[in-house]
């Protein structure tokens, strides 16, 4: 692995694997939801889409024609904290996405034509994850958790805030935070470290300037919540979040190792009890998330209308139980068995390997090596669970969503999560 630092600020982190005849570059900035401010809402997310509609040398049908014709790819994501645009190429063509990137982030358009067609796709891709029951309950359960907190702003914006954006509103976001001191190439495959850093610097300006950071955010503040939204379909839709713990930290694999044999896996006890035991969902399971400074753990469980309070049930039963009783040897060992070999066949990847490398390098946070993760795992004992399980299972701690067609049952799952 190598890490430069250009004139201009920017970092270059890259990750060879000779093997290989390709090579994943990813290009990522520190602006997502958490940057916005009042009346911006979407706008990180807003732009992503705009960079892929023209340049001063590029339309977009060209831009998408010229990865074709390479047989490459190019794509983008947005998130809480940050944006990535990202490609993978053959190793002799990694000079024309780089440069391709770079053309999209420093001389995109921005035309006032596109902006207000994009209004309504974007509107649309709000709307349907409104109408995607399993997105509304996490997103709405996200937002409870960290309300009046940056980290509960809609990545996506809202349909009225979208429908507001402006030319120069858009550029004035992106002044503020697409600045080289803000932004990370990363890059894992087969390349020359030299070529990489060469094509960068001349594919990129030198701009100058420090970004402006975001409102301070992860302020979680402690509570109950809950809220049900109603909605005319067949299932109850249920998401629980839980406080965690923030990224990289002992603390942080501990949470990952708990929530693998509470709910991440098949042989998980969430898994075993409602879907294999009683049939009562088909999809149920548990997660952490983790940020830069914050984190926590989310339990959804999709089923039947009439089963919603007593899957429900279950799910805190069996929560209250692990953080009475925690995990056994074995569950801890499988736990750490399946960990790290998704995480070792995940290393197989050249895209997976760029993304590790981009988003730790921009969070600012070590790139550890392979044994690093596995030691860091490995590490993790009997009593590092037990130190963790009084958080991760707070029953007095705890923000919560059902999507479902019956308001009748609202008062009773109310009463279920939060005591109320």
């Amino acid at each position: 692995m190598f890490k430069t630092k250009l004139e201009s600020g920017m970092r270059v982190i890259g990750e060879r694997m000779p093997g290989m005849s390709s090579v994943s570059l990813g290009v990522w900035i520190n602006a997502g939801s958490v940057y916005e401010r009042d009346g911006e809402l979407g706008a990180a997310h807003f732009i992503e889409h705009m960079l892929f509609k023209g340049t001063k040398t590029r339309s977009a049908s060209r831009l998408a024609e010229e990865m074709d014709a390479i047989g490459g790819n190019l794509n983008a994501f947005t998130a809480k904290e940050c944006t990535c645009f990202y490609g993978r190429v053959l190793t002799k063509h990694l000079g024309v996405l780089t440069e391709a990137l770079a053309d999209m982030l420093e001389n995109s358009l921005l035309d006032e034509g596109d902006i207000e067609r994009e209004k309504g796709v974007v509107c649309e891709e709000i709307a349907m994850a409104e109408d995607t029951p399993e997105d509304l309950v996490t997103e709405t359960a996200i937002s409870s958790y960290y309300e009046g907190d940056p980290l509960a702003r809609p990545i996506l914006g809202t349909q009225e805030s979208v429908r507001a954006f402006t030319r120069s509103g858009l550029r004035a976001y992106m002044e503020r935070h697409y600045k080289p001191a803000a932004t990370v190439v990363a890059a894992a495959g087969n390349f020359d470290e030299d070529e990489l850093v060469s094509l960068v610097s001349r594919s990129f300006g030198g701009g100058r300037g420090e970004p402006e950071p975001p409102a301070d955010f992860a302020n979680h503040v402690p509570g109950k919540r809950f809220r049900f939204i109603r909605k005319d379909i067949e299932q109850a839709h249920i998401c629980i979040c839980l406080p965690g713990f923030k990224k990289d930290t002992p603390e942080s694999y501990a949470q990952l190792l708990f929530s693998n044999a509470f709910g991440g896996t098949m042989s998980s006890r969430l898994f075993q009890r409602i879907r294999e035991e009683r049939g009562l969902a088909y999809s149920v399971y548990s997660y952490p998330t983790v940020f830069a400074n914050s984190g926590f753990m989310t339990l959804y469980a999709g089923t039947g209308a009439e089963n919603a309070a007593v899957v429900t049930e279950m799910m805190l039963e069996e929560l209250y139980r692990a953080g009475r009783d925690g995990l056994t040897p074995e569950e801890l060992e499988r736990a750490k068995n399946q960990l790290i070999s998704s995480y070792l066949m995940s290393r197989e990847s050249n895209s997976a390997r760029a993304s590790a490398l981009g988003r730790a390098e921009l969070i600012g946070r070590n790139v550890l090596s392979e044994e690093e993760v596995i030691s860091k795992i490995n590490a993790v004992d009997m009593a590092g669970i037990e130190a963790v399980l009084p958080r991760l299972c707070s029953a007095e701690d705890i923000a919560a969503c059902v999507v479902g067609r019956d308001r009748g049952r609202e008062r009773e799952l109310k009463r279920l999560i939060i005591n109320e």
